[in-house]
């Protein structure tokens, strides 16, 4: 027996024939013994067409209830169909008794609080029955409606999947799991068997409409997610396995850095001009560490050991381009980087972080973020100091 949380996006149950195909799959999960709870989005559209029709100044209160009648439609239609197959289930929305995801004053998940409410949720499949759950939808401890913003239903399932104890979440949607490519611009483009949480993170920030970012931060090694097709009959099977979890990390380059800065005019209109800058380090065996960019400017990190040799090359290169004017060599820089934890869901994270090393009068030289991650560029002789602001503030 497994206990798993199994989400159905929207074109999962756009019409009556995929909630029937969706019933299908879990009440044969269900007579295998095993353990379910669905999480369900608004069936096709309807979240959409919703917002539409609001075509007048509404409150962030009445948007909130208005959209939630879509999801609120889907769970009535998929419990319904699953008690015409014998199975016990309940549909849950925020109001009712055994509601489990809370938020706080800020809009922000109530953590200790969704937690206890959970337990509901375990009870419940414990007992046989089968909660059918409004996905992207919460509520606030005075009983009003909120959301859990894009791609909600996917964060309500994945930490329904960490605070209910789940052995798996299953994501069904309507691609085959994770793709090499978009096969609707890339030939040959297939299924990836496996993925890391980290990787698929990264995609997700920059456009890969699989699993919202915001609910792999609840992943965690204690339980499995999975990325399934809605015609794949067998939940249970297939699909694409995202692997490990996505760990808060502070940690510092143990060389001293070189930021190597490359100016010229209107660099950012001009194709090409990176890849000619960095194809000239990769030839001579240079690494980059890092890499940021200005309005006419490029810098490339390097390790402090290639310094005069990285000059050299791209001083060549500025001599014999039009638009390229000079190249400036900045020595001894630490590099502090943040990964994962909380950051990308908390506003104002990096000020907060930059605003500490401020206080304790760090100067900062440049701050590079991705998705997922946030590298500050110091004074290689503050950087034990910066570590360990940086430390407290994480």
């Amino acid at each position: 027996m497994v206990r798993v949380i199994a989400k159905f996006g929207g074109t999962s149950v756009a019409d009556g024939e995929r909630v029937r195909r969706a019933a299908d799959s879990i009440a044969s999960a269900v007579a295998d013994g095993h353990e379910l709870t669905v999480v369900v989005s608004a069936m096709g559209d309807a979240t959409d067409d919703l917002l539409e029709q609001i075509r007048f100044d509404a409150s962030e209160r009445d948007r909130a209830e208005i959209v939630s009648m879509g999801e609120r439609t889907a769970v009535r239609m998929l419990k319904g169909a699953l008690e015409a197959r014998g199975i016990d289930a309940v549909f849950l929305e925020p109001g009712r008794e055994d509601w489990p995801i809370i938020t706080d004053p800020y809009g922000e998940v109530d953590v200790p609080e969704t937690k206890r409410r959970a337990k509901a949720v375990t009870a419940l499949m414990a007992d046989g029955v089968v909660p059918v759950i409004t996905g992207f939808l919460a509520e606030d401890h005075d009983g009003t409606i909120t959301t859990l913003g894009r791609g909600g239903s996917d964060t309500t399932a994945v930490m329904l999947g960490n605070y209910a104890d789940a052995d798996e979440v299953v994501i069904v949607t309507d691609v085959e799991g994770v793709m090499t490519g978009d096969p609707n611009v890339v030939e040959g483009a297939r299924n990836v068997g496996e993925i890391t949480v980290d990787e698929l993170r990264n995609l997700s920030f920059r456009g890969a409409e699989v699993v919202a970012p915001s609910a792999l931060a609840y992943k965690t090694t204690g339980f499995d997610v999975r990325v399934l097709h809605h015609q794949h009959t067998d939940l249970l099977t297939g699909g694409t396995n995202i692997e490990g979890e996505f760990q808060s990390l502070v940690d510092m380059q143990e060389r001293s850095l070189a930021c190597v800065t490359v100016a010229g005019r209107a660099i950012r209109n001009q194709p090409g001009v990176l890849s000619t800058l960095s194809t000239a380090l990769a030839d001579a065996g240079i690494n980059v560490q890092c890499v940021s960019s200005g309005l006419d400017s490029v810098t490339f990190y390097v390790d402090e050991t290639d310094a005069e040799e990285t000059e050299t090359l791209l001083h060549e290169r500025v001599i014999g381009e039009d638009i390229l004017s000079s190249v400036t060599v900045d020595e001894s820089i630490a590099a502090v980087r943040v990964t994962g934890g909380e950051m990308e869901r908390q506003t104002g994270s990096i000020n907060d972080l930059l605003a500490a090393l401020a206080t304790e009068r760090i100067f900062v030289h440049d701050v590079v973020t991705s998705a997922t991650s946030v590298t500050v560029f110091v004074d290689w002789a503050a950087r034990e100091e910066a570590l360990a602001v940086v430390h407290d503030v994480i």
